[in-house]
């Protein structure tokens, strides 16, 4: 659920803005509108003054929420459009991956470099122009519950006391769970959350076949699943992050089924 959230919502557009806050409101959100690059960039960093001046040039009802939320620049999710006035989306994207804030963008860009670009750079997630507002909502939840249970995870200590579980390894991977890093052939992999999980699922089980399906519902970790195309995304960009250290090839494809780690590492 968006309940309680403080999301902030990146569109230049007036009307989109208005109606996407409006919506994320009554489902109990608090948002903060923002309508360009640089407007965006500073309420990440917590510019005083930026939740009022939004609120007015929003003027939808439930906006006053929304200067709340600014004041602080203390948010739990990025909503923002990519073509901005200012400073373009991406930057907008790499400046809350900086901040540790999940990021779902909304693009009239659909060709596949393009949505590849948007995962390379840290997208959690992302919705084409035009959306479906109730599909909106449920990835944003989805987003936000894979964020809350990865901070939970991370917090909750061994049951073990004092008990660290190993890193798993396969070849010349390793990935350290308690500390979440992945690195192949000694070098460090900066992978996003979704690109971390899906490693960790293939990693956990090296010799089985994942499909799709099975690697979406790991990357989710919910009902709402990731599209086929998204998941076959996201390995290219994993893969595209091994080719440094030469492992690139233990992803393997199965065509009409999903990915498997490569046989005789």
């Amino acid at each position: 659920m968006v309940a309680g959230a403080r999301i902030l919502v990146v569109e230049d557009d007036a009307a989109i803005n208005r109606v996407v806050c409006s919506y994320l409101e009554k489902a109990g959100a608090m948002c903060t509108a923002a309508f360009s690059g640089t407007e965006g960039l500073m309420h990440l960093a917590g510019g005083a003054g930026m939740g009022a001046a939004s609120a007015a040039v929003a003027g939808a009802p439930g906006s006053g929420a929304s200067g709340a939320a600014g004041a602080s620049g203390d948010f739990h999710l990025v909503v923002t459009d990519l073509m901005l006035p200012g400073m373009p989306g991406e930057e907008v994207v790499g400046a809350a991956r900086a901040a540790g804030l999940p990021v779902v963008v909304l693009s009239a860009r659909t060709a596949v470099a393009d949505r590849v670009d948007l995962l390379r750079i840290g997208a959690d997630d992302y919705l084409t122009k035009p959306f479906d507002l109730e599909e909106l909502l449920a990835r944003c939840e989805a987003v936000l519950r894979r964020s809350t249970s990865t901070a939970r995870a991370a917090s909750v200590p061994s049951p073990s006391a004092g008990a660290v579980a190993p890193p798993l390894r396969f070849g010349a991977w390793e990935l350290d769970e308690a500390a979440r890093r992945f690195a192949a052939a000694g070098i460090p992999v900066r992978l996003t959350r979704t690109e971390y999980e899906i490693v960790r699922a293939l990693m956990a089980e090296p010799r089985r076949v994942h499909t799709k399906r099975s690697l979406s519902a790991a990357a989710a970790g919910d009902e709402v699943a990731l599209e086929d195309k998204t998941v076959a995304t996201h390995i290219g960009n994993i893969r595209a992050k091994l080719r440094p250290s030469g492992t690139e090839d233990y992803l393997e494809t199965v065509w009409g089924v999903g990915f498997k780690l490569r046989d005789g590492v």
